[in-house]
């Protein structure tokens, strides 16, 4: 409520010391918002579910579960590198194989944004806008990326090769045995990966990084907030 009377404030105040063209709507407001939304969660989507998308990427490169990277170690040291690297890769092409069906899941929480929803992502935090994602499409995208990434899991042979990698170290000796389950953990890492990426898109659109204000409407909404927040 607060921010939402804040920002009727600086409307307000801008409206008094700038031409009206200068001004947007709070229906334009709305749109750009949207239309930034969109554009993150999209892009982010599109980017990484194309080949290496994930595993060339070295902010959200899936790794092997830190429980198993002990075993990992001692696998190579017994030869067994390339059963690591299968795991490995065939856990990231997984999550590229998944991460396109996020695009729904977004547009529908995009329709859903309400007022104060467009207050506090246009005067909030530089994450603001990924914050809003998190909190309103976690639940839906764990429940739908679940069965997919299994699938994917197992079109892609991750299924296989990491339990391969399990089962071989679970017959070391003396050794602290791990879950070959991976899907649960390549979910969470493929939803994680993506609201990364989100983060680094809005961030563009934010500081206007590479002409992100991709439009008219887009780069007079975001002028307007990056005066707003200096007053």
């Amino acid at each position: 409520m607060k921010k939402t009377l804040l920002f009727a404030a600086i409307l307000l105040s801008i409206s008094l010391t700038s031409t009206a063209q200068l001004v947007p709507t709070s229906t334009e407001i709305g749109s750009a918002l949207k239309q930034a939304l969109e554009q993150s969660s999209v892009k982010s989507a599109d980017k990484l579910s194309t080949i290496d998308g994930f595993f060339k990427n070295a902010a959200i490169k899936i790794l092997l579960p830190p429980e198993a990277q002990k075993a990992e170690r001692t696998l190579r040291s017994l030869g067994m590198g390339k059963l690591c690297d299968d795991a490995i890769l065939s856990l990231n092409r997984a999550a590229e194989d998944a991460v396109i069906q996020a695009k729904p899941i977004f547009v529908s929480a995009i329709k859903k944004m309400t007022l104060k929803d467009v207050t506090n992502i246009l005067l909030g935090e530089k994450d603001a806008a990924t914050q809003y994602f998190k909190l309103s499409t976690t639940l839906d995208l764990t429940g739908k990326f679940q069965p997919i990434i299994q699938s994917s899991l197992n079109k892609v042979n991750a299924t296989r090769y990491y339990t391969l990698l399990a089962n071989s170290y679970n017959k070391v000796p003396f050794t602290r045995k791990i879950n070959p389950d991976i899907a649960n953990y390549a979910t969470q890492k493929a939803i994680d990966g993506l609201f990364i990426e989100i983060a680094a898109q809005e961030l563009k659109i934010r500081d206007n990084l590479g002409g992100a204000r991709s439009t008219p409407l887009l780069k007079k909404v975001f002028d307007f907030a990056d005066k707003a927040l200096k007053l």
